[in-house]
């Protein structure tokens, strides 16, 4: 098995932050190439739930939708290959890409650079992304472990208990 990328959701913020949510569990990359410079196209201009994916959304696999963070998880072969043709289906029928063969490179490049990220990660971690456009107009990506809370969460405003009759 493999070392792979799963979308996590842990409330609903997902599905008001960003365009489109992915789907709980779903297989994801990381997604820059989405924000890349090209004609047409500037990241800097994004505003909003698209602004918000390039900051700091994965890319869902097959929902094209995003997600805040990603855990790490074992896939087969047969999945990756699925991750595979569903980003080439992306790239040539929502991407422009010129041809289904440079979609399918692309889409191999993408899916190795996800394989490499969760390679040498335990599994069950969970990473989050921030993207920047740095000073000569390049898309950064960093990429951090989100470790959960110590042993006891900070004091709560008001706890709900069962009425007492």
């Amino acid at each position: 098995m493999a070392r792979f990328l799963r979308a996590i959701r842990f409330d609903v913020s997902d599905t008001h932050v960003f365009p489109r949510a992915a789907e709980p569990d779903e297989w994801a990359i990381p997604g820059g190439f989405l924000y890349m410079p090209r004609p047409g196209f500037d990241a800097g201009a994004l505003a909003k739930k698209e602004r918000q994916a390039f900051v700091s959304g994965f890319f869902g696999l097959p929902s094209f939708g995003f997600s805040t963070l990603v855990s790490v998880g074992e896939a087969s072969e047969q999945d990756i290959e699925t991750c595979v043709l569903n980003l080439t289906r992306f790239l040539v029928e929502h991407f422009g890409a010129p041809s289904r063969d440079a979609a399918e490179g692309l889409a191999r490049d993408e899916i190795g650079y996800a394989r490499a990220l969760a390679d040498d990660t335990p599994l069950n971690t969970l990473l989050a992304v921030k993207r920047e456009i740095d000073a000569e107009g390049a898309v950064r990506e960093q990429f951090h472990i989100v470790n959960p809370p110590g042993d006891k969460p900070h004091a709560f405003v008001w706890d709900v208990v069962e009425d007492q009759e």
